[in-house]
């Protein structure tokens, strides 16, 4: 079996350097590469109390540490900044998120070229962090709504995101490698505890900062509104404190200088096999059993053998980035999700893009639940689920996930306030009169609606649809109040939400037609307007900002978005008194309308009445796809990089950490793509997302079906006798047990 490795084989990492130099290949002759001479002995580098830890793995895990908050806690208050700061529709904010995400994934491979080939890991590392500290710079300036227009934050968003992709990409691949370089070979052993470390530093990072930046974001307030700045602020912060601690330990460190890029030379032996196969095209010239042994001319043997170990595994590579399309919109569509949710828990309100929070938590418990458990008792079930198999499982559970989050999409939908089409729109009668009125809309069409008298202050908890025979018309209302008739005449536009105040007017009615918002308040905020029936003006003190005026005789005040919660004693005020009225609840998503009045015997009151009713689904309907798509990256991701790193030579690591991360940001590309063309409500995007991946994991089932594992023996094979012989310069090769 593929998981059963020779005791004697050390452990495999994801992140660990290759330190033989016997990999390292320059492609400079078909002569034998010599061996290099043996390095002077290295003073060792001081440990953490006697332990066999280096010290300088101390700066690096802090670093890590705080350099994964601060990308994370940006990426979490992100799509929301998009969506209500820079005011962008939610598919550009989805696909500038993605993106974003999309070169953060690409420049990695930018990264390992200037350390392999010109830098080293220190200095890459030290002047790419500048640059992630630019980045973050630009993008809390930008974020700062007295600072310039929309047009200026959009470019410091932008620069400051391209600064951060280059940032964060770039030292990617260096930094937990650096770490691996600290220890001798001698303490192999802990090196690979080094890196549980390194991994549970970077979901700690994860995992605070996405619990922490939204509350900076919606809990704390500047500049009147949510606090966008201090949510990038701290970041950026954060990433100072990581570029200090790590130059701290400079003195520390072992640092190896730049030893080539294996990468390019991959890129250069294929290339090269390539263009002389296609120049050695003729029938006269014996062909060859492989087209890579075209490279021979120029590049040593063992280098070609390795890169065609490589492309077995770059095969099974093409269906992946399809999984990383559905895992990475937790960040994007599922918080815009959750952003049409009611987020109070009971005990805690949870902002929108806090629900990004229950990954890194849930990957914290299902790796040992999965590895200690689950795949223990499946093996005593004396089944052969193989690494292949859990990636295939993987899928189906993401595909599943996004089936779930279509379903909440569609309970979502059901529950949202119907908009008009056109020539229509939604008119709500309000009887502020003593008694009950009738009101009738003359026209063809709508002589048959609004024929119910309709009771003094009656809560309506729904619009009445109108038909318009133009995009605006004049409609007719006849109001009939006890022995009164009364024929009013009001303009209205279509696709548009209106309110039809009725009210005494010095012994007949009068009425007033008013526009709606006709939306739930963005940003999770609720949304209030009142009427005022006193005949004094009255200002309204809701929080730090200017009194809200609303004027006498039943004048009506614009409305005003404010936070959700309980508003207890709101203060009022007119010319000669102040008074304090009790507004109870202003939920979620809710727009409500409150009447001033002075009922006799009872006083001053407020009357309230729902607009457009509050979000009644609950954000805890999203933990079932987040427990799916966590269980699918602990099965696949993971699963994944240790299959591929054991099916690998060890000199191809690096480039297939390289190819790893390509797939994720092609994933991502795949999601900007639809995104943006292809016109689909949301629900119908989750549930085209899962056919896909479904249609893609059935590919993977088949390719994975007929893919040969090699075993520990041949994949670590001493040299000489994996390298065939060579007569001039054809190539003996032998034909390996390959089905692909």
């Amino acid at each position: 079996m593929l998981e059963q490795r020779e005791s004697k084989e050390p452990a495999m990492n994801p992140f660990q350097k290759n330190e033989s130099k016997e990999t390292l290949f320059l492609p400079v002759s078909t002569e034998e590469v010599l061996p290099r001479p043996p390095s002077s002995p290295k003073k060792p580098s001081p440990k953490i109390f006697g332990s066999s830890y280096p010290l300088s793995i101390a700066f690096i895990v802090v670093n890590e540490f705080c350099e994964r908050f601060s990308y994370y806690g940006m990426k979490a208050v992100l799509t929301l900044y998009f969506l209500y700061f820079l005011h962008w529709n939610e598919d550009t904010s989805t696909a500038v998120y993605h993106a974003f995400s999309s070169l953060c994934y690409f420049t990695p491979i930018l990264g390992a070229a200037i350390a392999d080939s010109w830098l080293g890991k220190f200095k890459t590392i030290i002047y790419l962090s500048l640059v992630y500290v630019l980045g973050h710079v630009f993008k809390s300036l930008g974020a700062i709504p007295i600072l310039g227009g929309k047009m200026l934050h959009t470019i410091l968003s932008l620069l400051g995101l391209s600064l951060i992709a280059l940032g964060t990409g770039g030292i990617k691949p260096c930094v937990a490698a650096f770490g691996g370089d600290q220890f001798e070979e001698k303490h192999a052993e802990a090196r690979t505890r080094y890196f549980s470390v390194f991994y549970l530093s970077i979901n700690a990072g994860s995992l605070i900062s996405t619990f922490v930046t939204p509350m900076l974001r919606g809990d704390v307030k500047c500049f009147g509104d949510d606090c966008y700045a201090l949510a990038f602020g701290v970041p950026g912060l954060l990433m100072v404190v990581a570029l200090v601690v790590f130059t701290m330990g400079s003195k520390t460190y072992r640092k190896p200088p730049p030893e080539g890029n294996i990468v390019a030379q991959v890129i250069k032996c294929i290339w090269f096999a390539i263009c002389n196969r296609y120049r050695n095209r003729s029938g006269n010239i014996p062909k060859r059993q492989h087209w890579l042994d075209w490279a021979a001319e120029k590049y040593p043997k063992h280098l070609i053998m390795d890169v065609k170990a490589l492309t077995r595994i770059l095969f099974l590579y093409i269906p992946l980035p399809m999984f990383w399309a559905l895992l990475d919109q937790q960040g994007s569509r599922w918080t815009l999700q959750a952003n049409k949710m009611n987020g109070d828990l009971g005990f805690f309100v949870l902002q929108p893009d806090q629900m990004q929070v229950l990954n890194p938590f849930l990957v914290l418990i299902f790796i040992p639940l999965f590895d200690l458990i689950i795949y223990r008792l499946i093996s005593k079930c004396r089944i052969n689920f193989s690494s292949l198999r859990k990636m295939t499982v993987g899928m189906i559970l993401a595909s599943l996930a996004f089936a779930v989050a279509g379903l909440v999409e569609i309970k979502i939908n059901g529950m949202t306030h119907p908009q008009p089409a056109s020539q229509e729109i939604f008119l709500q009668v309000l009887n502020l009169a003593h008694g009950d009125i009738k009101v009738t809309v003359l026209g063809r069409r709508n002589n048959s609606l609004l024929v119910e008298s309709v009771n003094s202050f009656q809560n309506t908890t729904h619009y009445s649809k109108l038909h318009l025979e133009t995009k605006i018309q004049d409609l007719h209302f006849h109001l009939k109040y006890n022995n009164l008739s009364v024929y009013n005449e009001n303009s209205v536009e279509e696709k548009n939400c209106y309110h039809l105040v009725v009210h005494e007017d010095e012994g007949s009615i009068s009425s007033v037609l008013v526009k709606d918002i006709g939306i739930k308040p963005d940003n999770r905020m609720t949304a209030i307007r009142f009427i005022n029936t006193l005949h004094k003006d009255i200002n309204i003190s809701l929080d730090a900002d200017v009194p809200l005026s609303v004027g006498k005789d039943y004048g009506m005040s614009a409305y005003k978005t404010v936070l959700r919660g309980e508003y207890p004693a709101v203060h009022f005020k007119t010319e000669d008194r102040d008074f304090f009225l009790n507004l109870g609840l202003l939920d979620f998503g809710t727009t409500y309308l409150f009447v001033i009045t002075n009922i006799t015997n009872q006083g001053l009151q407020t009357w309230k009445t729902e607009e457009i009713s509050a979000n009644k689904l609950s954000i805890a309907w999203q933990l079932p796809q987040y427990i799916l798509v966590t269980a699918a990256e602990v099965m696949f991701s993971i699963t994944g990089l240790e299959f591929s790193y054991s099916q690998a030579p060890s000199s191809m690591k690096s480039v297939l950490q390289a190819a790893w991360l390509l797939t994720v940001a092609v994933g991502n590309v795949i999601v900007l793509v639809v995104a943006q063309f292809s016109g689909l409500v949301q629900w119908a995007e989750f549930i085209l997302f899962s056919c896909l991946l479904l249609a893609v994991c059935l590919i993977f089932s088949i390719m994975g079906y007929y893919y040969v594992p090699l075993t520990s023996e041949r994949v670590h094979k001493p040299m000489d006798k994996q390298v065939p012989h060579t007569q001039g310069s054809m190539l003996n090769l032998e034909t390996k047990n390959t089905r692909l």
